[in-house]
């Protein structure tokens, strides 16, 4: 409930946020009397485009610990959590990043990372990962997450995610303008959009924005495949990212045949909008990598 309750809150604050600031740059009036103004319609999309992306990144970290119950580790209280401070602060050192926060939160076996800036992240591990997971792989799993941060996932999925966003709400209002200006031919009469431009312009954000949301998670599944990548760089050899992935995906940890790459396209539609690959082809896709 405290999810969903967050959920909305935050996006009602990043609407009223955007609205306040769309106003004041006066970037909202780009339908004129004379017709489309592409200057302030491109100026009023890329304040929606980023301004929601960017807001959702600068507050990232808050939020997270907020919603998923992150226990911040201050100072160690005991052996396993004076650990998993060491563990991030060799791999950042190693990485060339900042030391970010670390912390535990309960819930089945996950972990994240997160946070605007490479050198003030956070990386949170969950009780049910380090109770079902080796020393070793739980190792793996906080390179992987160091290796985002290291990489600038956050900012690169920031920055294309704030792209799509931009034109979605371009495109679709030009679409809409011209579908509207086709009905109204030869109607000098209205002023002020039509019900063509409403219609055609929600419809468009609707189906753009599916065609954003596959291309944004094509970028996601490539990140994925990129931090194991860095975590098996991070460790000095990939089998233990293998073995933690295999753990997660409920699989043996001896090397999976080449044919389990195929089991990682099946899935329907629903893999077109999926931010993480199937297990099956990550651990294919380390086993074939070199090193």
């Amino acid at each position: 409930m405290k999810r969903i309750a967050l959920f909305v809150m935050t996006n009602l604050a990043v609407v009223v946020v955007l609205g306040i600031v769309a106003n004041l740059l006066g970037v909202n009036r780009y339908l004129t009397a004379n017709g489309l103004n592409l200057g302030a319609l491109l100026g009023f999309a890329l304040v929606m485009g980023f301004g929601g992306a960017i807001i959702s990144l600068l507050i990232s970290k808050p939020v997270a610990k907020w919603s998923a119950g992150v226990q911040v580790i201050e100072t160690p209280q005991n052996a396993d959590e004076a650990w998993i401070v060491e563990t991030v602060r060799k791999f950042a050192d190693k990485a060339g990043i900042g030391m970010p926060e670390v912390g535990i939160f309960e819930g089945d076996p996950n972990a994240f990372a997160t946070g605007a800036f490479k050198n003030s992240a956070l990386v949170a591990v969950s009780t049910g990962l380090l109770r079902g997971m080796t020393r070793e792989e739980v190792e793996a799993v906080i390179g992987h997450e160091v290796a985002h941060i290291a990489n600038g996932d956050m900012v690169t999925m920031t920055l294309i995610q704030g792209v799509m966003n931009t034109f979605v709400v371009f495109l679709s209002r030009v679409i809409g303008y011209a579908v509207d200006s086709f009905l109204r031919r030869g109607n000098d009469n209205q002023s002020g959009p039509g019900i063509g431009y409403m219609i055609t312009t929600i419809v468009l954000d609707i189906l753009l924005g599916f065609v954003a949301a596959i291309i944004v998670a094509w970028f996601s599944r490539q990140r994925e495949f990129r931090a194991d990548a860095g975590s098996a760089n991070l460790m000095g050899r990939k089998q233990p990212m293998v073995n933690a992935l295999a753990r997660l995906g409920g699989l043996h940890t001896a090397e999976l045949p080449k044919s389990m790459a195929a089991m990682g396209i099946a899935g329907g539609i629903g893999k077109w909008f999926s931010t993480h690959p199937p297990i099956e082809e990550r651990i294919a896709r380390l086993q074939s990598s070199q090193g």
